[in-house]
């Protein structure tokens, strides 16, 4: 049974750091990229970020260039997402995803609002 689990999110002020882990298990986990993605109320999911298998390439969304970081660790099954100089509009609740050609899995998403 694949798994995807988040954890991480909460309540921080503006301008606040968190970190956002996904441990996944059931797959194996290098063979799968890894996506972040988040909703807000009201609004249409957004991709955040994307890391390749091996985690030689990533990609972001504009709205969070310079400010998210996503990595992984393959030993570990877990794929991060580093988030410094959090916005309101950075309020979401946030997910993950595996990836491999046109199969996937999400996570249930973790729950993060800034706010002061």
């Amino acid at each position: 049974q694949v798994q995807l689990v988040e954890s991480g999110g909460g309540l921080v002020q503006p301008g606040g750091s968190l970190t956002l882990s996904c441990a996944v298990s059931g797959l194996t986990f290098e063979d799968w990229s890894m996506s972040w993605y988040r909703q807000a109320p009201g609004k249409e999911r957004e991709s955040v970020a994307y890391i390749s298998r091996l985690g030689t390439k990533v990609t972001y969304a504009d709205s969070v260039k310079g400010r998210f970081t996503i990595s992984r660790d393959n030993s570990k099954s877990a794929v991060y997402l580093q988030m410094n100089n959090l916005k309101p509009e950075d309020t979401a609740v946030y997910v993950c995803r595996a990836i491999m050609y046109a199969r996937d899995y999400w996570g249930q998403g973790t729950q993060v609002t800034v706010s002061s």
